[in-house]
C-alpha cells in the first residue's frame, strides 16, 4: 500500500531487547519510505502499567511490546516477530527490509521441519512421543498449535508464491503427500486425531475466537 496520507502506527513500548526490534524495524521503514509514521506511547513497566486494563485490551497477554494499526480498523498486534512480520507484509510494499530470499528461506525451513514430523510419524506412530504407537503428551501439545497454524508460514500456496523453493513431500491439509503417489499424509492424520479431543477443542477456544484482536485471528479454523 502506499504510505501517502496513512495514519501513524502507534507502538507500545519500554526500552527493552524486544522493544528495541520492533522501534529499529519502525525506523528503517520510515528511512525506506519517507511518507511512513509512527508514535509512541511508554508503557511503564516500573508502574505494571502492561497490566492495566486499558492495556490488556492492546494486548491481552499483558507483555510489551504491541502495536495498532489505525487504518486498518484499529488492528492490534502483539508478540515481537508477529509485530515485524505484519508491519513487512503491509508496510514494505517493495521488499526493501522483508527480503524474498529470507521469507522463501524461512518457510522452506517450516516444510523441512513439518517433514521431520512426517517421517516420525512414518514409522507406525499416532503421536510423537513414547514406545509403539507412542502416546499424547506434551511432545503433541507444545508441536501442534504451530503445525496447525501452517498458513502464519504462507504454506497453502506456496508452491504458486514461492517457485523457487523446493517443496518436499507434505503439502499441508491437502491430505496428500506431494508429487503423483497418492498415500495418506500422516501428518495431516495427526493433526485431525489431536483436533478431535475435547480438550483441545476448549483450548483453542481461550481466548473467544471472535476476538478481533487476537494476533492469529487470521489463522484460526
Amino acid at each position: 500500500m502506499a504510505h501517502e496520507g496513512l495514519k501513524p502506527i502507534r507502538l507500545y513500548g519500554t526500552a527493552t531487547p524486544n522493544g528495541y526490534k520492533v522501534s529499529i524495524f519502525l525506523e528503517e521503514l520510515k528511512a525506506v519510505y519517507p511518507d511512513f509514521k509512527y508514535e509512541v506511547r511508554s508503557v511503564s513497566f516500573r508502574n505494571n502499567e502492561q497490566k492495566e486494563q486499558w492495556y490488556l485490551g492492546i494486548n491481552p497477554n499483558g507483555r510489551l511490546p504491541a502495536i495498532t494499526d489505525p487504518n486498518r480498523g484499529d488492528f492490534n498486534v502483539f508478540e515481537t516477530a508477529a509485530i515485524i512480520l505484519y508491519l513487512a507484509q503491509h508496510y514494505d510494499p517493495e521488499h526493501e527490509l522483508s527480503r524474498t530470499y529470507g521469507l522463501s528461506r524461512y518457510q522452506g525451513e517450516v516444510l523441512r521441519l513439518y517433514n521431520v514430523l512426517e517421517s516420525r510419524l512414518s514409522t507406525g506412530r499416532e503421536y510423537l512421543a513414547g514406545s509403539g504407537p507412542g502416546k499424547y503428551s506434551l511432545a503433541d501439545i507444545n508441536g501442534f498449535p504451530w503445525v496447525r497454524s501452517y498458513a502464519m508460514a504462507g504454506i497453502e500456496n506456496f508452491e504458486k508464491d514461492f517457485p523457487n523453493v523446493k517443496v518436499s513431500k507434505f503439502v499441508p491439509h491437502s491430505g496428500k503427500l506431494a508429487g503423483d503417489r497418492e498415500e495418506e499424509c500422516l501428518l495431516q492424520a495427526w493433526l485431525d486425531r489431536l483436533d478431535a479431543r475435547p480438550p483441545v477443542q476448549a483450548g483453542l477456544g481461550v481466548p473467544a475466537r471472535d476476538n478481533a484482536d487476537c494476533a492469529d485471528a487470521p489463522f484460526a479454523s
